[in-house]
């Protein structure tokens, strides 16, 4: 697949090469009072937390998070796909606590960028000297007339794994044999590009299973989406992509666009057509999540700039930001980007408030897609940093071989589940 090594050989080692440029070596921990609140218990949030503590543990680090439990978005299209529980996506923080995190179950409600302190719902206050905010994603419900957030809760997104995953697999397992489920697909930018091709894969490979009769509609207002040629190959060889009987039809380009909602009749509404159907997914825009936007930390866009070698937001000093919210031009809002800029952040951090130098970055992302029994299809790179600093660039990588064999495409499966079960120790364990 476009590698002068072996694919597992060149995971291991970018995974180990981003580790040790992110993290470098430990300093030593000199007894200062040195604080950091980490905002959002998700992989960015999470990793980052871990790090720090690893980087330097005289940093006194308090992560904030709502939420006992995260549940990863990725892989959460195998729940819908009936070939995995719930629980398997689901973590807890205990593990953050043994490298000494403070780990404080509450909603953050305010940043004061000048005094430094963190407030939450709970009425408690947290003074820091810098703050990391890996706030992940809100939705956008204004772009589709009729949609909001309070029917999102029975025409769900589920964009966010956790009580909406659970209510979006009942609808499908509820749906009759001939049913029909649509897809709506978010305008870029958005959160993990082949997700919802993915989700419309593995659905597809249920009704395989289950509902033969059944069909699968994905409106979306792109004319192209991440890793296409190697989805439709595989909708090809699975789902008769192409032919009369095709399960999966992609329907592409502004036309697509859906514009209104009629909730009550399960109906959108594009420039042409009104499509009616059992189980609707409608997956909005997106832009970063709330407290960014309260916090004054992002654009008219809704996203948030920083400086693309610290995190460092460029609106409030001493704030960074990473993971889905942040604009780190060059690379996708993917997991394990999340997970490498969270490691070159906590290194930036360390640095800062130990007034040495910030090294060079580098960063890494991997993506697997599932796309149906024993066929998995995946894209990898590495990244550093522009010289003038303001992009992220490519400097190697590879795709799945259109040619790959089914041996390799089964491999790939199995190379997707050791990677969730690798990237959620280093983040949790």
């Amino acid at each position: 697949m476009s590698f002068k090594v072996n694919r597992r050989t060149f995971i291991q080692t970018l995974t180990a090469a981003a580790a040790v440029s992110a993290v470098g070596t430990p300093f030593l921990a000199l007894g200062a009072n040195k604080k950091v609140v980490v905002i959002g218990g998700g992989t960015g949030g999470a990793t980052a937390a871990k790090y720090l503590r690893l980087a330097d543990s005289s940093i006194e680090v308090t992560l904030i998070e709502p939420n006992k439990d995260y549940y990863t978005c990725y892989l959460s299209n195998e729940v819908l796909g009936g070939n995995r529980k719930m629980d398997s996506i689901k973590f807890g923080y205990e593990g953050l606590k043994k490298h000494g995190v403070k780990v404080v179950y509450d909603y953050v409600t305010g940043i004061d960028a000048k005094a430094k302190k963190v407030t939450t719902k709970g009425g408690q206050r947290f003074d820091y000297d810098r703050c990391i905010v890996a706030p992940g994603i809100s939705m956008r419900y204004d772009t589709i007339e009729g949609y909001n957030e309070a029917v999102s809760k029975d025409i769900v997104h589920a964009w966010k794994a956790g009580p909406q995953t659970v209510t979006l697999r009942k609808q499908l397992t509820d749906m009759k044999d001939g049913g029909t489920f649509v897809l709506v697909a978010p305008p870029n930018p958005f959160r993990c590009p082949p997700g919802p091709y993915e989700r419309a894969s593995q659905i597809a490979d249920y009704f395989k299973r289950k509902k033969p009769k059944s069909k699968i509609i994905i409106l979306d207002a792109k004319s192209k989406f991440s890793k296409q040629g190697l989805f439709i190959q595989g909708w090809e060889k699975l789902y008769g992509y192409g032919t009369d009987n095709s399960m999966i039809e992609w329907r592409p380009g502004p036309d697509a666009t859906v514009n209104k909602l009629d909730a009550k009749a399960m109906t959108v509404h594009n420039a042409f057509d009104d499509i009616k159907a059992d189980v609707l997914n409608i997956i909005p825009a997106q832009k970063a999540g709330n407290i960014a936007k309260t916090a004054g930390l992002t654009n008219d866009k809704g996203w948030c700039p920083i400086a693309l070698d610290t995190f460092e937001s460029t609106i409030h000093k001493n704030i960074h930001v990473i993971g889905d919210a942040s604009i780190a031009k060059g690379m996708p809002k993917s997991g394990y980007a999340a997970n490498s800029e969270a490691k070159v952040c906590a290194a930036a951090v360390a640095a800062m408030l130990n007034n040495t130098e910030v090294g060079s970055p580098s960063y890494i992302n991997t993506c697997y897609s599932v796309v149906g029994k024993d066929y998995g299809i995946s894209v990898a790179a590495v990244y550093k940093l522009a010289k003038d600093k303001s992009k992220i660039i490519k400097v190697s990588g590879g795709l799945t071989p259109k040619d790959a064999s089914a041996e390799m495409h089964k491999r790939e499966v199995g190379y997707a589940h050791s990677w969730f079960n690798n990237i959620t120790d280093d983040i949790f364990g």
